[in-house]
């Protein structure tokens, strides 16, 4: 099934979940590398490669967004509850994802580097502009924000399955 429903995620959600996880999930070994200054495997290996896929982290979210947004009506009811903390944390989550690409560009931008994703020129290298550049040191405190809430998400969804023993990891699953 591809589109949502009131008891389980479709295809469609659980790809780009999954998908985006395993994306962030490599985009926040850098902080790795951001700690040991590049001196292992990580900063020589998959830190190349941020900002391409960074680039297509911010296109993912966009489509992410515009489909949560079609699904409104078919999703999987939440708690009556604990409703607005559930769209609350999603909603920090969407907008920490969404932030993170824009001011990694912004920051790349600002201080006259450019971006090119997959080999492909977004913006070309120029002169600095300060204001895009104090924005986009945004960037790395936006990405241990961002590290918490995925933590926080992680472990609701532990609580879910092991303590309240409910099925909302098995609907994304």
């Amino acid at each position: 099934m591809i589109n949502d429903s009131r008891q389980s995620y479709g295809a469609v959600s659980k790809f780009l979940h999954w998908g985006m996880a395993l994306l962030v999930g490599w985009q926040l070994l850098k902080l790795g590398d951001r700690i040991a200054e590049g001196e292992h495997w990580v900063g020589q290996t998959l830190v190349p490669f941020h900002v391409s896929i960074g680039s297509l982290l911010l296109v993912l979210i966009v489509i992410r967004l515009l489909w949560v947004a079609s699904q409104l009506g078919h999703r999987p009811e939440q708690d009556p509850a604990l409703a607005k903390l559930v769209k609350a944390g999603h909603g920090l989550l969407y907008l920490a994802l969404l932030l993170m690409p824009i001011t990694g560009m912004l920051y790349m931008v600002g201080n006259g580097y450019g971006v090119s994703a997959f080999g492909l020129e977004i913006f070309a290298k120029g002169d600095e502009i300060p204001w895009a550049a104090t924005l986009g040191q945004l960037h790395s405190p936006l990405a241990w924000t961002l590290t918490v809430l995925i933590l926080g998400h992680i472990g609701m969804a532990l609580i879910h399955h092991f303590v309240k023993r409910d099925d909302s990891l098995k609907r994304m699953l």
